[in-house]
């Protein structure tokens, strides 16, 4: 048995770009800044010593016009990785991914593909405030034509960014940068990982949990405190939020009764929301309580530390949205949550989680 070889998500996702591009010399990389020391976040570090410069293209400030131009080289035979360091800039370019990349296959009658990975970066902290912690999927995902992935887990990541790549079709990859500090064991050399649906990561008989993103790391803490008190979880990591494959999560209600979705984004008009809707289409006679949705509250991400505490979901959040479909007693809820808190790291609300190390 080889030994596990234990990364972060970032370094995996990277090492997925690299392996991507040594097997197909069409790839080629866009960004703003992508070989400046920071380099996406370290992730398109050093892309120059493994494949040709002229393949690693640094681009000006205008995110409307590059991503014009990786759109162009894509339909022009090349596979195209465009990398935004925040999910805001791709605002500005939301004419072209929305009427270029994502219709061309279409209105071209199928002629024309446009093979392009357009990598976000969405999360929160650091004071970085309204205009640079939003997490936008939903709004992704509302486009037909675009593939829209959010990988969690290292292993899981770099699978999925190699799939990405080598798929005809526009792929928007959603990488929440504090699940870039999440380790885990990555295998060596290419290979891909589905972007075709949920991944199952725990099996239980009393609830199912639909997560994404850094979500499903709370949703995993979470599912282990309920465990400790005798209820056990169906928990999925979404991972791809476009095309929306809700078969086995609906399966999964059929048995359990009870939902409960986790988003990185807004509640209102979430991802959740839909998974909700299709659940309650589908199987509302299994339902035993309401289904329960979790995300952020409707109005913009603040900066200042003093307003962080319970704005943002986290394992306790999920807990108390959860007790009602259990008929928990005040007191039973109140020394779970105090088990919970006992267990948190001491750290401040805008860094990333010093207990989230995996592996998983």
């Amino acid at each position: 048995m080889s030994e596990k070889r234990i990364i972060n998500c970032g370094a995996a996702i990277r090492e997925g770009l690299i392996e991507a591009a040594l097997a197909d010399s069409s790839v080629i990389f866009f960004a703003e800044g992508i070989a400046d020391p920071s380099s996406v976040y370290g992730t398109t570090e050093g892309l120059r010593r493994h494949i040709s410069a002229d393949r690693v293209i640094e681009m000006p400030l205008s995110e409307n016009a590059l991503t014009g131009v990786a759109i162009g080289a894509a339909m022009a035979g090349k596979r195209a990785v465009l990398s935004f360091h925040r999910v805001e800039f791709a605002l500005l370019a939301m004419e072209q991914i929305v009427n270029n990349a994502a219709k061309t296959h279409y209105i071209s009658a199928g002629r024309h593909r446009v093979p392009i990975v357009i990598r976000l970066i969405v999360g929160r902290g650091w004071g970085q405030g309204p205009e640079h912690s939003q997490s936008l999927e939903s709004m992704f995902a509302l486009i037909p034509g675009v593939k829209v992935i959010m990988p969690t887990f290292p292993a899981d990541a770099k699978g999925m960014i190699i799939a990405a790549i080598q798929d005809d079709s526009p792929v928007i990859v959603i990488e929440h940068r504090w699940c870039h500090y999440v380790q885990g064991d990555v295998p060596n050399g290419i290979y891909t990982a589905s972007i075709n649906g949920p991944l199952q990561l725990r099996q239980g008989n009393d609830l199912t949990i639909v997560s994404t993103s850094f979500m499903t790391l709370e949703a995993m803490r979470a599912a282990d405190q309920l465990a400790e008190n005798g209820i056990t979880v169906d928990l999925f990591d979404l991972r791809v939020v476009r095309p929306l494959k809700t078969a086995e999560i609906k399966q999964s209600v059929r048995r359990t009764g009870r939902l409960i979705t986790i988003d990185t984004g807004f509640q209102m008009f979430g991802i959740g929301a839909e998974i909700v809707a299709q659940v309650a289409d589908e199987c509302f006679s299994s339902l035993r309580s309401p289904p329960a949705r979790i995300g952020l509250p409707e109005h913009p991400n603040p900066s200042s530390r003093g307003y962080l505490p319970g704005l943002y979901p986290d394992s306790t959040t999920i807990i108390k949205t959860i007790a009602p479909m259990f008929d928990w007693d005040v007191g039973k809820l109140q020394k779970i949550l105090e088990t919970i808190d006992l267990k948190k790291p001491a750290h401040a609300l805008d860094i990333p989680d010093p207990s989230f190390t995996g592996p998983f």
